[in-house]
């Protein structure tokens, strides 16, 4: 077979797999929505059902990102490429320019590259501390124990919290210094420096400076991985008590110890929802509008230059590297996730 022979023979396959994929994600897409006995009694099972009933849960969301979200999201990537000026009376005037908006925003820049890097790292160490505080307190809340609803309440409290209540307080306002006077005060009557002191036990332990560093900054940020941590609090505790109780039962009478029945019972069976929440975790920190990335693209936008172009190539970038930990986080935590069938 000759190199042209071997190209076409590529080329076919090639052609012939990917037709077999679109043609299965597509039937897989639309299997649940064909009613007919005949050809298509997948309809009927409740997979199906189901995949209909989530479908219409979702619907308003689809259609407000049809409508709303769409054509704004072309047009920022649009602008992304192009040189972008303010015309009074004709509004927004694009030239092409390929890839300098990235340029400029990765390599001319000084604050963007060194930003992004700080609050990637800032997202890693959170995001683990959220999703570790997280299934600890809903593994306590699970337990039987009086009381138990009133501090389910209050552990809920940090979604009520951070739907806007303390979000609105700025930093200038009376509130916000009121908050950090009385703070202040706390800490000088007590004597007592609660980072002061954890810094210097660890300090005098021989921790190594990077792991240090790691805890302090989780330590610094307790309140807001708190304040993150309700919703996962939630879904983690509602995946526990689905857990069938004779699982434990069975485990008792074979001579298992707790610990055993929480790596062999409680873990496994959690852990599609550790999924979930570690990319609902991701996204909702990337989403925060008071980190250092959502600042420089502000910046840009509003109060700096006023260049659409290069905020709007700081954003696809900020997108990307969100999708691409995603992907990252999906991938690893998948290979070891669990799924039982009812």
């Amino acid at each position: 077979m000759n190199r042209t022979e071997q190209n076409s023979s590529f080329w076919g396959d090639l052609w012939y797999s990917s037709k077999r994929a679109v043609l299965k994600v597509v039937k897989y897409v639309f299997t649940p929505f064909i009613p007919s006995k005949k050809h298509n009694p997948e309809y009927y099972t409740m997979k199906s059902r189901n995949a209909r009933i989530g479908i219409l849960f979702i619907l308003p969301f689809i259609l407000g990102f049809l409508v709303f979200m769409v054509r704004p999201l072309i047009q920022s990537l649009w602008l992304s490429f192009c040189n972008v000026t303010v015309v009074q009376g004709k509004g927004l005037q694009t030239t092409w320019a390929a890839f300098d908006n990235y340029y400029y925003a990765l390599r001319v820049d000084n604050n963007f590259a060194t930003n992004l890097t700080d609050e990637i790292t800032r997202m890693l160490v959170n995001s683990f501390a959220t999703l570790v505080l997280s299934f600890v307190i809903a593994f306590i809340l699970n337990q039987q124990f009086k009381g138990r609803t009133v501090a389910r309440v209050i552990f809920f409290l940090p979604v009520i919290l951070s739907s806007g209540v303390l979000s609105g307080i700025d930093s200038n306002t009376e509130s916000y210094n009121l908050m950090m006077g009385m703070s202040a005060d706390v800490a000088a009557a007590s004597g007592v420096n609660l980072s002061a002191s954890l810094q210097d036990l660890l300090s005098t332990s021989g921790v190594g400076s990077g792991v240090f560093e790691v805890v302090f900054n989780m330590i610094d940020a307790i309140y807001d991985i708190i304040m993150a941590s309700g919703i996962q609090i939630i879904v983690f505790l509602s995946g526990l008590q689905n857990i069938p109780r004779s699982l434990y039962e069975a485990a008792d009478v074979e001579g298992c110890t707790g610990w055993e029945s929480f790596c062999k019972i409680t873990f496994p069976m959690v852990s599609p929802l550790l999924l979930v929440n570690g990319i609902y975790t991701i996204i909702d920190f990337f989403m925060k509008n008071d980190n250092a990335v959502m600042e420089s693209i502000n910046e840009y936008m509003y109060t700096k230059k006023i260049d659409y172009g290069v905020s709007s190539a700081m954003s696809w970038l900020y997108f990307a590297v969100s999708i691409a930990f995603i992907g990252i986080f999906s991938f690893i935590v998948s290979r070891g996730v669990n799924y039982y069938e009812d």
